[in-house]
């Protein structure tokens, strides 16, 4: 007789039918309704939302975005490029050996192939590092923990509803079961080679096959190269004759960032907030061409030390291809 009962109440839950977006949390309902706009059955993003991914919250990753941790992780920055400064070697290597890839992306895009072989040894060392978070639990855990307070905690609720959004309608396009849909990420719910919040995932383009997919090295070249294209207006490749010397120029902007406590190396302003810096690239006339493609870069990560250092790394990168 139990097991009569538990037949049927299985089966009503597999047969169930929704019509709305009604839930306890109202941030679910948010994201329900922004899902059914992006063209997820009702029935998919109910059952999503319903489901066990639901209850797993990551304690771990809500923890590394609090301000300090995020403080620290931009202080350490700076050790992370002179670091990765000796895989300069392996960088080359790499751009050698999947020289059709990136000169089908340069024809394509535009974007220099030292510039996207730079920020995929900065994001995930070309592949070797490989995620141990969940995406959908990351954005999830921020969703349903979040006490909001700040700006900033506005910011990061509106951040996690997107890519929740982006989550849902990708595995709803990929026929993928709810309880299934996991994207291996890091903290902060970036996933793949080149570490693309989901909510770039359009931005994702594949090398040969239909499918893009961001753990294959080809298909992440090309999609970051796709993404600097078509986000920051990338599509002129760098005259590597106009770059000043990196090392030194990297050198005195660590200093200056060291001695200023609100630096910017390529913004007097904020446009977003208004808040001042003390730019060190702004009334240098030998640097406004560094510059504008350091700009660009800070679309992929909007942090001067990070642009400053895929910069480093593309330059000694085209010095050694031209040996």
């Amino acid at each position: 007789m139990i097991r009569f009962i538990l037949l049927i109440s299985l089966s009503s839950l597999l047969l169930a039918q929704y019509s709305n977006c009604k839930f306890k949390n109202k941030n679910y309902e948010d994201v329900c309704k922004r899902s059914l706009k992006k063209g997820v059955s009702i029935n998919y993003v109910n059952e999503f939302l319903l489901s066990t991914k639901t209850k797993k919250l990551d304690e771990k990753s809500f923890r590394l975005f609090s301000p300090k941790k995020i403080a620290l992780h931009r202080k350490n920055e700076k050790r992370a490029n002179n670091v990765l400064v000796k895989y300069v070697p392996k960088i080359i290597t790499h751009v050698k050996k999947y020289k059709d890839v990136y000169d089908k992306a340069e024809a394509e895009f535009g974007v220099n192939r030292e510039i996207v072989a730079a920020i995929l040894m900065k994001e995930t060392k070309l592949g070797l590092i490989k995620p141990s978070f969940d995406a959908f639990e990351v954005f999830n855990t921020l969703v349903v923990k979040l006490d909001i307070k700040t700006k900033r905690d506005k910011w990061l609720m509106s951040m996690g509803k997107s890519n929740m959004v982006s989550i849902i309608s990708y595995c709803y396009n990929k026929s993928i079961s709810p309880n299934s849909c996991n994207l291996a990420s890091s903290y902060a719910g970036a996933v793949g080679i080149p570490q693309f919040m989901p909510s770039s995932f359009i931005y994702a383009v594949p090398y040969e096959s239909k499918i893009p997919d961001l753990t294959n090295i080809q298909d992440a070249i090309m999609s970051a190269s796709n993404y600097l294209n078509k986000k920051s207006k990338f599509n002129k490749l760098i005259d590597w004759d106009k770059i000043p010397d990196m090392p030194i120029v990297e050198e005195q902007w660590y200093d200056y960032d060291f001695e200023h406590k609100h630096s910017s190396f390529v913004y007097a302003k904020s446009k977003r907030s208004g808040k001042k810096y003390d730019c060190f690239a702004c009334e240098k006339p030998k640097l406004q061409y560094l510059r504008r493609y350091a700009k660009k870069i800070m679309s992929y990560n909007n942090s001067s030390n990070y642009a400053i250092g895929v910069m480093r790394l593309a330059y000694d990168t085209h010095i050694g291809l031209e040996k």
